[in-house]
């Protein structure tokens, strides 16, 4: 698949030490996945011979199956509805197709303080700063419609996008942007000046023709035009009532990851001439990509409408123009604001005893999943947890997101789970994290591009597959739905069960039924516990002493999970003689043994399940003067192990431990579910008025740094998708006949009402849902935005749990 094939940043693990093999390859591969435009454009593909497979690297060798987002429920009119969209979550506000080398257009503004240099600070790609009080989609309906407001320091930018096929022969069909300047806490009299610069770009190289009257914009609307394959010819117009004053500059070559610092650089150069801030009017021969400057000292509307598919005198421009801009637009905005409003209501069904500031919490956590929904290539069409920190695709954070997402609409769900599916490699592993494209590439640090092929990721997806056939059972989708649903389960399934025997062979440990996580070093003097990223869970402490003998008791239970999924998708399609190479049934039965299970893994003094490994708690990380290559001498933190390690129960109590509970392998009438009951509850170790800690207080890693610069990270810090998988195990418990019914009930509903509360109360005070929340004071943390699992609180709000 090209998704799978374009990671290529998987030949630098490959071909580290060949640079120049690495660039031919890269080179060859790019013109041999991409030999014929109308491919990109129809998302066709080309199909990789047997004896071609032998010329391509085994790691970025694609499975060997049809592709899933070839289905025909992701083609016709479903594929054109989906073509625009606000898909480049990592800016402001963006807009492209979902094709490679598309248009792409977006916004940025010169925001009111200056950096070191005395330049105003160009807001362009969302930062995780307090430089904006919030930002965010309060709406999106992930298809044809988003509204999003942006505050910055005295003014409310309020960014507008819906998409219309009324009149338009392009692919795709027109769209509108409407951006809103409204002054917050100024009078009328107060005069500031707001630059705002829109922006168009073909990444393809295709030259754009400006305007005749940019600077006049009451002689013509046009502000640029041009011609593609996919959409056909296409004009750019601007209307607004305000009076504002415009300037442009052009460049030829597209590089939008620095395009604001041309930009600058272009101001700059005017001011230095004329001291206004203003663009210098002038464009590079052949330019790809056009800036507009529009100035504006009053409130303000302005309106930028693209119209394709452009056929002379028939094509009503001006018509098609009207209607999406000025009253027109206002219209249909407000008939979209409707829309939404009726279905939020009716996916989510939440109790009308919810208050005003709650339900706004839960608009905006759909908004901004749907509105976070971005398209990458080599080809992936995905959610992205944050938009400032984690602009990308995330293997596991996918699964949560998509919990929520499938109940908005199922059939974006199924081809963002295809689009994952298809960027498997022929061993049936799937890159837990996806960093395509120079966009996605600039918010990274080096030195977390590189997959590992041994290292997997939480089988998240599984969860979200198993959340599908359930709603198929309980009758949630009429026949066409389920048969669409079907259909993906039965071409998906080749692809599942490789990804399950993947699983089942490289993370599997030396006991039957025991299994752990691959990629942790063992050699490391730096970190005070190895990291498990493959896990999920980063520096959630394990085994002190990385060996073969450990065993991850959460990854035993995501086996289970993954088992117990793949035998109902065979009851439920039945066995067509589908190769299969796994006896599912029997891989269910024996990882949900219960007593096999607590013999592995259950401490019977502490009521816990726990990881086992070659551990020792006597690990300190102490200062030590270590002399360099230079020969100079300088301190470091280094780790220390004062005791020696042995084969045990690894003595954290954690998220990690409570992952038995949470896939409901506990039996309701065992005694072992009520010490779960205890350990959730117990204020002294996960327990708090906010939510469950990640690491309880009595362990001895807790809110403990890693290395000197690595701050506690899954350490007691409360985040949202394992509470809400607890929670949904205290509803099932609270449900089922046993003895401690009751008290799952009550520790479910305070729980609940601690997440809900807190989220909110967070939300009021800062504009923002965050990655995780203060075990202590329950204030937010980390990214802002982050309505990747965050989200999840809608969920919990409207009580929609898995089953399983």
């Amino acid at each position: 698949t090209r998704a799978m094939v374009l990671k290529l940043h998987l030949l630098d693990f490959s071909f580290s030490d060949h640079s120049q093999t690495r660039k031919l390859l890269c080179t060859l591969f790019i013109a041999f996945i991409y030999s014929d435009p109308q491919m990109m454009m129809t998302g066709a593909s080309h199909e990789i011979a047997p004896d071609e497979f032998h010329q391509i690297p085994r790691v970025i060798t694609p499975f060997p199956a049809p592709k899933l987002s070839h289905l025909p429920m992701f083609q016709g009119d479903h594929k054109e509805s989906l073509y625009w969209g606000t898909y480049r979550p990592q800016v402001y506000f963006g807009v492209r197709a979902r094709t490679p080398q598309s248009l792409v257009a977006g916004l940025m503004w010169l925001g009111d303080e200056k950096d070191d240099d005395g330049k105003h600070v160009m807001r362009h790609f969302c930062e995780n700063s307090q430089d904006l009080k919030s930002f965010g989609w309060r709406e999106h309906n992930g298809v044809d419609f988003g509204r999003q407001e942006l505050l910055d320091q005295d003014m409310i930018l309020e960014t507008s996008f819906v998409k219309s096929k009324e009149g338009s022969l392009g692919y795709g069909g027109d769209w509108s942007v409407r951006i809103n300047r409204i002054n917050k806490g100024l009078n009328d009299e107060v005069k500031r000046t707001v630059h705002l610069f829109f922006y168009l770009t073909d990444e393809g190289g295709n030259v754009l023709n400006l305007g005749k009257n940019v600077l006049d914009l009451k002689e013509s609307s046009v502000l640029a035009s041009g011609s593609r394959a996919d959409v056909g010819n296409w004009q750019m117009h601007l209307k607004s009532e305000a009076h504002i004053d415009a300037h442009y500059c052009g460049f030829k070559t597209p590089d939008i990851v620095n395009l604001s610092d041309a930009v600058q650089k272009n101001l700059a150069v005017q001011e230095n001439k004329s001291g206004r801030l203003q663009l210098s009017d002038t464009s590079e021969d052949s330019s790809s990509i056009y800036v507009f400057q529009i100035s504006t000292t009053t409130q303000s509307t302005i309106d930028i409408a693209f119209v394709s598919g452009i056929r002379g005198e028939s094509s009503h421009v001006e018509q098609r123009i009207m209607s999406l801009t000025g009253s027109p637009l206002s219209s249909l905005l407000e008939e979209k604001h409707i829309a939404f409003d009726a279905k939020f209501k009716e996916c989510f069904h939440l109790s009308e005893k919810l208050d005003s500031e709650t339900l706004m919490v839960g608009k905006a956590a759909i908004g901004n999943m749907l509105g976070g929904i971005g398209y990458f290539y080599a080809e992936l069409y995905t959610a992205v947890p944050s938009r400032p920190v984690f602009p990308r695709g995330f293997l596991w954070d996918e699964g949560f997101h998509q919990l929520l997402v499938w109940r908005w609409d199922f059939r974006i769900t199924l081809e963002i789970l295809g689009n994952w599916l298809d960027l498997m490699n022929i061993d049936g592993w799937i890159p837990r994290e996806q960093i395509l494209g120079d966009e996605a590439l600039s918010k990274i640090p080096k030195q977390y591009v590189v997959q590992i092929p041994s290292n997997g990721n939480p089988p998240t997806l599984l969860l979200v597959i198993r959340d599908l056939i359930n709603g198929i059972r309980a009758e949630k989708f009429n026949k066409e739905e389920r048969d669409e649903i079907l259909s993906f389960l039965d071409l998906a399934f080749v692809r599942l069960d490789a990804w399950f025997q993947w699983f089942n062979t490289s993370q599997k440990g030396k006991e039957m039924g025991s299994y752990y996580w691959h990629g942790r070093d063992s050699l490391t003097n730096r970190e005070l516990n190895p990291q498990s990223l493959s896990s999920g869970f980063d520096d959630y402490p394990r085994a002190s002493h990385p060996t073969e003998d450990e065993r991850h008791v959460d990854l035993r239970c995501w086996m289970y999970l993954a088992a117990d999924c793949m035998n109902s998708i065979i009851e439920f399609l039945g066995g067509k003689g589908r190769p299969v190479t796994v006896d599912y049934s029997s891989t269910v039965k024996l990882l949900s043994d219960f007593n096999l299970l607590n013999q592995m893994h259950y401490d019977h003094d502490l009521g816990a399940y726990l990881d086992f490994g070659n551990h020792t708690e006597d690990v300190r990380l102490v200062w030590k003067e270590v002399t360099g290559e230079d020969g100079r001498v300088s301190r470091e933190l280094v780790r220390e192990t004062f005791g020696k390690p042995e084969l045990r129960l690894v003595p954290h109590i954690g998220y990690v431990s409570f992952f038995p509970f949470m896939f409901r392998i506990i039996p309701p009438a065992s005694s072992i579910l009520e010490k779960q009951l205890d350990l959730i509850s117990n204020k002294s170790i996960v327990w708090s008025d906010y939510g469950l800690l990640s690491l309880g207080k009595t362990s001895s890693l807790y809110m403990k740094y890693n290395t000197e610069h690595e701050a506690p990270y899954w350490r007691g810090a409360i985040w949202m998708n394992m509470n809400y998988m607890i929670l949904s195990s205290l509803h099932h418990y609270s449900i089922v006949d046993g003895p401690y019914m009751d008290k799952a009930r009550t520790i479910y509903e305070e729980l609940r009402s601690n997440l809900i509360r807190n989220v909110v109360r967070n939300y009021d005070q800062t504009g923002y849902i965050w990655e995780h929340y203060d075990q202590t004071k329950g204030t937010g943390e980390g990214g802002r935005v982050f309505t990747g699992w965050s989200a999840l609180i809608l969920l919990i709000m409207s009580e929609e749990y898995p089953l399983f």
